[in-house]
């Protein structure tokens, strides 16, 4: 089976490990990597893309778009989290391949209208891009395949916030358009990647399998683990933006439920992502006035690592 997707990412050491699954899996057709702000600015996005791809002997389309929220002012991208490169503060090599003239949006639109019924968006940064595509061609939601969102919380939490995951906190508005928009989604948030830790002994097996392409995924890996030791205080880190690949290609390692997110785009809980079960009757029909959707409300972690290395060893 193929799955033709487009990635829309903001690399990101986890990211990075996920365009690799992209550019690695027999079963996916890389269509194109979107940029977008987030863990750094747009340009390093953009670079990024670049770089990975060529570190891994592929030429992909790699589209730049959104440089900012919709609405909100811009948070100062998380250095201490993802390096002031975005992969670790590691020494990287220069990139010879440039991005498309065209904007991300335009390009989603483009593909998305030239194979309809075919294409899924994965998307595992703040969800400008797909926000700005949506308004420009309305039509595209009943032409995608799917959406698969990696972001948001239901039981989990917040990572950002108390109650905020980071990619829905940094864009709420565009988020609300993207989760609530009718067509076939679903959302892989922290309820299901928290479940999943890559630890060293599983980076060395991928390095190992990566040549070029794994030296900056280990060397990324070191400083991002870094972090999760001090901030979960585990030995490794959790590979969401793979865990949206992962639930693509593998969605029994997963459990899900079905009914409808509102995200919360003002005040203390900004960035919240608050989810109805389908069918679930409440003090008040608001909380159902959005298309139903799928979410991810666990994983089995271990298995899902097991995949990503299997995938890249």
């Amino acid at each position: 089976m193929s799955y033709p997707i487009i990635f829309d990412t903001d690399p990101g050491v986890d990211d990075a490990q996920a365009i690799a699954i992209a550019l690695a899996h027999p079963e996916i057709e890389l269509l194109g990597l979107t940029t977008t702000y987030g863990n750094v600015d747009v340009e390093t996005a953009t670079h990024n893309a670049l770089l990975l791809s060529e570190l891994a002997g592929k030429i992909v389309s790699v589209a730049q778009g959104a440089a900012a929220p919709l609405v909100k002012a811009k948070h100062p991208a998380p250095a201490f989290i993802h390096g002031e490169n975005g992969l670790g503060n590691i020494d990287l090599p220069p990139i010879k391949g440039q991005a498309e003239a065209r904007s991300a949006a335009q390009f989603i639109i483009d593909q998305v209208n030239a194979r309809p019924g075919e294409i899924t968006l994965v998307a595992v940064g703040p969800l400008g891009n797909l926000a700005t595509a949506l308004q420009l061609d309305p039509n595209i939601v009943t032409k995608v395949k799917q959406v698969v969102i990696m972001g948001g919380s239901v039981k989990e939490g917040g990572n950002v916030t108390p109650v905020a995951e980071a990619n829905i906190f940094n864009d709420p508005h565009a988020a609300s358009r993207v989760l609530t928009a009718d067509w076939p989604l679903t959302m892989v948030g922290l309820d299901a990647t928290h479940r999943c830790v890559l630890r060293p002994v599983d980076m060395e097996a991928i390095a190992a399998g990566q040549g070029r392409l794994g030296n900056v995924l280990a060397g990324s890996y070191a400083f991002y683990s870094d972090f999760y030791r001090g901030a979960l205080g585990i030995d490794g880190c959790c590979p969401h933006d793979s865990c949206a690949l992962a639930w693509l290609i593998k969605p029994e390692l997963f459990t899900t439920a079905r009914g409808h997110l509102t995200v919360i785009t003002e005040g203390d809980a900004e960035g919240q992502t608050v989810f109805a079960l389908e069918g679930r009757p409440f003090i008040d029909e608001r909380w159902a006035r959005t298309p139903v959707v799928e979410v991810c409300t666990g994983a089995d972690g271990k298995a899902v690592v097991e995949w990503i290395v299997d995938t890249l060893k």
